[in-house]
């Protein structure tokens, strides 16, 4: 991470380890938040553009019910489209979790990266002291 402090503040944060820490805990805060307020955009994205698709599909399956010669046919043009949300519904619902499991593991390595940024400073600090 570079800093952007004048040479004062970083004089003033190498000798206040506490405030340095500090600092950098703030930043890796804003960054987590950071993605999560990304993954909410990505959940949305996904959800809005399944619904616009569905919602298409709906229309169609009225215009097919209105062009429909009896029961029988109006009955198979139902069944075929309960039968496709269904397994829509369903490869939706894996494309969310997959979305979800990405996000998670993105954020652990993040952490852990954080994580190994502080252990290393701390080490750095304890040697120069």
């Amino acid at each position: 991470m570079t800093n952007s402090l004048d040479p004062i503040g970083a004089m003033f944060l190498q000798s206040s380890p506490a405030l340095a820490n500090a600092q950098k805990f703030f930043f890796a805060a804003a960054r987590l938040q950071g993605n999560a307020l990304k993954a909410g955009l990505r959940y949305n994205i996904e959800t809005l553009a399944f619904l616009k698709q569905r919602l298409e599909k709906d229309m169609k399956l009225v215009d097919d019910l209105v062009a429909s010669d009896g029961f029988k046919d109006a009955f198979d043009i139902y069944a075929g489209f309960v039968e496709n949300a269904a397994a829509e519904y369903a490869a939706e619902s894996s494309k969310i979790a997959g979305i979800g499991s990405r996000i998670a593991s993105e954020t652990a390595k993040r952490v852990r990266e954080e994580a190994q940024a502080s252990i290393d400073d701390m080490a750095a600090q304890t040697v120069s002291a």
